[in-house]
């Protein structure tokens, strides 16, 4: 499983953008990305940065993706070579496998607050996939398949929290109470929208 473990407010600066990394403090006012703004960590990120090369900017719209979906660049290259023997847009593709990783799907269907949180139920065998348990966060999950927490996963505080905020769940997602289903694959324009996905493609087909 991967896991970060420097200072997780640091990397959404770093790209600019909420990475939803922890739970509680991304969706308060206290996120240095709402108090600062998109300024770069560090004693010089409120200094002008240099104009990003091409090569620069498609590298950082892969770290970006990488940093959302928390897996590491060995896995990230996994996914975009699966999703290049698909016909279609690999980018889509490449989207579409990350966004239906189990842990993904956990914190999409508002059971946690964060895709850390769901990867830790998930290898502490919380989680289950049509009332099997499954301890692998980058399990991939298929349509029509029902993703749920087990008895002791729903008693948990965490989650009785994520529950009471009742977020909004994508479409391709159908939950009712606390037990989802993958209805279908995401289209385009219901997965991440900081994510260019053609730069990453680029950056990769150089």
């Amino acid at each position: 499983m991967s896991r970060i473990l420097g200072a997780k407010c640091r990397l959404c600066r770093r790209e600019g953008t909420k990475l939803f990394l922890k739970s509680d403090r991304c969706y308060s006012p206290k996120c240095p990305i709402d108090r600062k703004g998109a300024l770069p960590p560090g004693q010089h990120g409120q200094k002008r940065s240099r104009r990003l090369s091409d090569y620069g900017i498609r590298l950082r719209e892969k770290q970006k993706a990488k940093r959302i979906y928390g897996i590491t660049e060995r896995v990230f290259k996994n996914y975009y070579q699966k999703a290049s023997v698909f016909k279609g847009e690999t980018g889509k593709r490449l989207l579409q496998l990350l966004e239906t990783r189990l842990d993904n799907v956990l914190f999409k269907s508002g059971l946690v607050l964060s895709r850390t949180i769901a990867r830790q139920l998930i290898s502490h065998g919380f989680c289950l996939v049509d009332n099997k348990k499954v301890n692998i966060p980058s399990y991939q999950v298929l349509p029509g398949q029902i993703v749920s927490l087990n008895t002791k996963g729903l008693k948990l505080d965490l989650v009785k929290k994520s529950i009471e905020e009742k977020r909004t769940i994508p479409a391709w997602l159908k939950k009712k109470a606390v037990v989802v289903k993958l209805d279908r694959l995401p289209e385009r324009e219901e997965m991440e929208a900081n994510i260019d996905e053609q730069l990453i493609v680029e950056f990769y087909s150089r």
